[in-house]
């Protein structure tokens, strides 16, 4: 057994020596490649700077600063392993990590520092394409200005002012965006013939953001024109639609919220403007399709309360009252003797005071009435609950002998004394019993 057990040891010490070499060896290579990256991202800074200006990379060099601050520990450590102070293989362990913990947090810095400079680098080697893109973008997008004028011209004689709004000066912005772009191509084209880079590649940015929106512009007035024929035609059947909801509404119960609805539905058809007149066709389908929906959501509300008939307030302020009375009953008994009184009664208990507390506020209106109703009558399952959980932990923690008195009463005499005199007959004495009974009586007279 002793010779099982040494040579148990000697493998798993083999097997942390195992694991401390191959650690070691990951810390030397994690500080070969962190420090050739810090060199590589060193020469890319440079290169960077002089594409881009100092103010582009200057996250990348405070990146680059706090990588080679950090490192210089990585190196520290690595030292510390290869002088000539023996070390416990802990020691050695704990300086490893620390290596690859310090060389993998530069990789990450340096990754996220030049990633973030790719793409305008990109764009500034690509200067000389990008900027003749933008010269044939521009005179591409000018051949369609005459015929967006006349669209807007027709899309007037068709649509209100309102309906207008966004599109009728969109064809004169467009162009002024263009000029904007071809201006800011030249200086972009200047600068960077002059050095001045980052002034250049500011010129280039804003040059193709004036083409994107002058882009938008005028794709937007064919959109228009395409939205509103498609609004014109939802339109059109949610006329029909409506009219024929009418019909139907004035069969359902006429409730006021139904009347109200129909009313609302029909000022919005009679608003409808003539054909052949200019109008906003998004506002109008918008309010007839408001007054439609308003009108199905009030039908099917009446006819629900149709089909169920709401409780009567006075039958929702018996429901309550009951709630009332069962949770005075609990409270009495649990208040009597909160010595005895466990978790789960108390629990019942306040659960229903708290729902108690949102009953009132909904019994006034018709549309909650119901739901007042349902609380009350939960609060009073609570509130039962709550008593016959307290009148259980009570029983379980009055003693078996039959020389104890009532709850909270002192000792009596066998078969005699106390409350109501000896046997199991007597046992819920004048207190509890009076407390009960109330409630009872109180039930019956309802």
């Amino acid at each position: 057994m002793a010779g099982f057990w040494g040579r148990r040891r000697r493998e798993e010490r083999e097997q942390q020596q195992a694991a401390d070499a191959d650690l070691a060896r990951r810390a030397r290579t994690a500080l070969v490649t962190a420090d050739e990256r810090i060199r590589a991202t060193g020469d890319e800074l440079v290169f960077a700077a002089a594409e881009l200006g100092e103010g582009p990379t200057k996250e990348l060099r405070e990146g680059v600063d706090a990588v080679k601050k950090h490192m210089a520990e990585a190196f520290q450590l690595h030292q510390l392993n290869h002088d000539d102070i023996p070390d416990t293989e802990e020691e050695l362990r704990t300086r490893n990590a620390r290596i690859i913990q310090l060389c993998d947090w530069a990789e990450d810095v340096l990754d996220e520092r030049t990633g973030a400079l790719q793409e305008r680098i990109a764009l500034v080697r690509q200067a000389p394409q990008i900027l003749q893109q933008v010269r044939a973008d521009v005179e591409r997008l000018r051949e369609r200005l005459p015929q967006t004028r006349a669209t807007v011209e027709r899309l007037a004689r068709l649509y209100s002012a309102e309906a207008l709004q966004r599109v009728r000066v969109n064809a004169d912005e467009a162009d002024q965006l263009l000029d904007f772009a071809l201006h800011s191509a030249d200086v972009s084209e200047r600068r960077r013939a002059s050095r001045r880079t980052e002034e250049a590649n500011l010129a280039l940015e804003t040059a193709t953001e004036a083409v994107r929106r002058a882009t938008s512009i005028l794709d937007g007035v064919d959109d228009f024109e395409i939205e509103a024929m498609r609004a014109q035609s939802t339109l059109a059947d949610v006329v029909a639609d409506s009219r024929g909801d009418l019909v139907e509404a004035r069969t359902a119960p006429q409730t006021p919220e139904v009347t109200k609805a129909i009313a609302s539905l029909e000022s919005a058809l009679a608003a409808l403007p003539a054909p052949g007149t200019q109008s906003d066709p998004f506002t109008v389908l918008a309010e007839v399709s408001e007054a439609n929906a308003a009108l199905d959501a009030a039908v099917a509300k009446a006819r629900e309360r149709a089909a169920r008939p709401l409780p009567s307030i006075e039958h929702v302020q018996h429901d309550v009252a009951a709630a009332d009375r069962a949770i005075s009953v609990a409270g009495s008994l649990i208040n009597g003797h909160s010595g005895w009184i466990g978790a789960d009664a108390r629990t019942r208990f306040a659960e229903a005071q708290r729902l108690r507390i949102d009953i009132d506020p909904l019994v006034v209106s018709e549309d909650t009435r119901e739901q007042a109703q349902q609380l009350a009558r939960r609060t009073a399952q609570l509130a039962h609950e709550a008593l016959q959980l307290a009148q259980r932990d009570i029983d379980s923690s009055r003693p078996d002998n039959d020389d104890w008195g009532s709850w909270g009463g002192g000792r009596r005499g066998p078969r005699g004394g106390g409350f109501g005199g000896g046997g199991g007959g007597d046992f819920l004495g004048p207190v509890l019993g009076g407390v009960l009974l109330g409630g009872l009586i109180g039930d019956i007279f309802d």
